[in-house]
């Protein structure tokens, strides 16, 4: 990596940023409200959103810097297995078809904002409400920071970075301007901002991956070079292993770590507080089984996207550097291959990859702790209006806390941590997925199950060591009676079940009381404008 400042993509970097911030704050002008202070509008931008604006939105939310960075590292670090996202957003769509518009016609019959709101109101149990609650905002902050890994990692490469100064304050200098920015347009515009901004940020996207799919194999000699020189370079023994450096295949030892992070990272990605808020703001129930319906086109960038990790090793990137930071990976092969202009335009494409989607998740973190937190434990009288002030500023402590976080941790290993956020999202899969379905789980055991994933999840990934982490180095541990290694969160969640299951039939037995269901049968299918459901939203003129 260069120490000297690459000022053409710095100031293309800058023009795009510069353009999505006023964008960010103009955005509070976007489907303007009579009632800007209610958590409907600024936390769900007026439940308004229709299909085209619904579907970036939730690409935008899901698609992140994570996607850009994480995943092409992941796969430069250790080959084929970082390959997992892309089977797990598959298979995730199917799932999400069957729940996601029931979770949508009931949320809108009822004025439900988050999650842990429809829980409270299908169990009657706050206690649960609270637990689903606090695991979406722990599980949410490694999450943004891994957003703002992402800029970090480009700062780096354009030469103004963290790697670049040894002054602590100097050497953040940029990335703490970036968040202030994201801060004040979330503050002031809430989920318009990262609504409108997502058009920009995806057409960026598609853009750069269009482009880099053929220019960077037409550099490197074709893709029949770029698999050579990358499977030789994984046939390396790694002197702090051991063991060869990765594969350009699943080992078949690692089989089952593979295929079950992938079915536990799909039946855990729409559960994440973030996700569920984009949902929300959609204008119907059709609007959500459209998107399920197309969204799966961004999988087929993502497959796309991760093959990056192959072209960084053919191409060099960081090799013969002790400890190279593999988040650096992929902007340094758009700077190496890239004119300057075009990989300005691509770190570009990634700082707002970053920016959409943490701009989301604070707001959906603030959502939760506004309504399920400080409503339902403090302030059960709180208006809509105090509501929303507090959930403005709850979204700025988040994101302090998140800058906190990735200013100390380890950003060779980010996604280690965001996939401990998944491990605690996947527990609530019960509860909420389960309580869609069925009234037959008791609130009690459903709040023990939780207890018992969250406890065992957490426990096995705080043992997990790697080379560079003593404890949450990893995500995968042998599978008890199996013996196979697995993914620690799909184990948790078994446990999880298992203790609901069973506890469901005790306290049946002793007749414990259950808690009042607000819903009904009906509620879960309901369309927009039926008796009794708030009309659809009109679209503004000129939208």
């Amino acid at each position: 990596m260069k120490n000297d400042v690459n000022g053409v993509a710095l100031g293309v970097f800058i023009f795009f940023f510069l353009a999505v911030t006023v964008m960010g704050f103009l955005a509070a002008r976007w489907r303007r409200a009579e009632n800007a202070l209610h958590l409907d509008e600024w936390g769900l931008g007026g439940r308004s959103f229709g299909t085209w604006v619904t579907w970036f939105l939730l690409g935008g939310d899901l698609y992140t810097a994570y996607t850009f960075v994480a995943v092409p590292a992941a796969i430069y670090g250790a080959g084929a297995s970082g390959f997992f996202a892309v089977p797990y957003t598959i298979v995730a769509y199917p799932l999400v078809f069957l729940f996601l518009p029931r979770l949508w016609s009931v949320s809108h019959k009822h004025g439900y904002v988050t999650s842990s709101d429809f829980i409270r109101g299908r169990f009657g149990s706050k206690a649960l409400s609270v637990a689903v609650a606090l695991t979406g905002i722990v599980a949410t902050m490694p999450y943004i920071a891994l957003q703002l890994v992402g800029i970090q990692a480009v700062l780096d490469v354009l030469g103004v970075g963290g790697g670049h100064s040894t002054n602590w304050f100097v050497k953040d200098l940029p990335l703490l301007i970036a968040f202030g920015v994201l801060a004040a347009y979330t503050y002031s515009s809430g989920l318009r901002a990262p609504a409108l901004i997502a058009f920009v940020k995806d057409a960026l996207i598609y853009i750069v991956i269009a482009v880099a799919i053929i220019y960077i194999p037409y550099k490197l000699g074709g893709f029949d070079d770029i698999f050579h020189k990358a499977g030789t370079a994984y046939a390396v023994t790694n002197p702090a292993t051991g063991k060869p450096r990765g594969s350009l295949t699943v080992a078949p030892q690692a089989q089952w770590a593979y295929a079950t992070l992938a079915m536990g990272s799909a039946m855990a990605l729409f559960l994440y507080p973030h996700s569920v808020t984009a949902v929300l703001s959609g204008k119907s129930r059709n609007v959500i089984r459209r998107n399920t319906t197309i969204l799966p086109l961004y999988s087929l960038m993502l497959g796309l996207l991760a093959m990056l990790g192959f072209m960084a090793v053919a191409d060099g990137v960081g090799k013969g550097i002790k400890g190279y930071n593999a988040q650096l990976a992929i902007p340094q092969l758009f700077e190496n291959i890239f004119p300057s202009w075009f990989a300005g335009i691509a770190f570009a494409a990634i700082g707002i990859g970053a920016l959409v989607p943490a701009a989301i998740m604070s707001i959906a973190a603030a959502n939760l702790f506004t309504r399920n937190i400080y409503k339902d434990l403090f302030r059960p009288n709180a208006s809509p209006a105090e509501e929303t002030r507090v959930s403005k500023i709850v979204s700025l402590v988040v994101k302090v806390g998140a800058l906190v976080f990735v200013l100390s941790m380890d950003k060779t290993v980010a996604i280690n941590f965001q996939l401990l956020g998944g491990i605690w999202i996947l527990q609530t899969v019960p509860t909420i997925v389960g309580g869609l379905f069925t009234r037959w789980f008791h609130r009690w055991a459903l709040l023990a199950g939780w207890a018992a994933g969250m406890a065992y999840g957490t426990w096995k990934a705080y043992d997990q060591s790697s080379p560079t982490q003593a404890h949450f180095g990893g995500n995968s541990d042998t599978i008890p009676w199996i013996g196979k290694i697995g993914y620690i969160g799909l184990t948790a969640f078994v446990l999880n079940l298992a203790v609901a299951v069973v506890l469901t039939l005790v306290l049946r037995a002793l007749r414990a009381p259950a808690g009042t269901d607000e819903t009904s049968l009906s509620d879960y299918t309901v369309e927009a404008g039926e008796q009794g459901v708030a009309a659809e939203l009109p679209e503004p003129a000129g939208a």
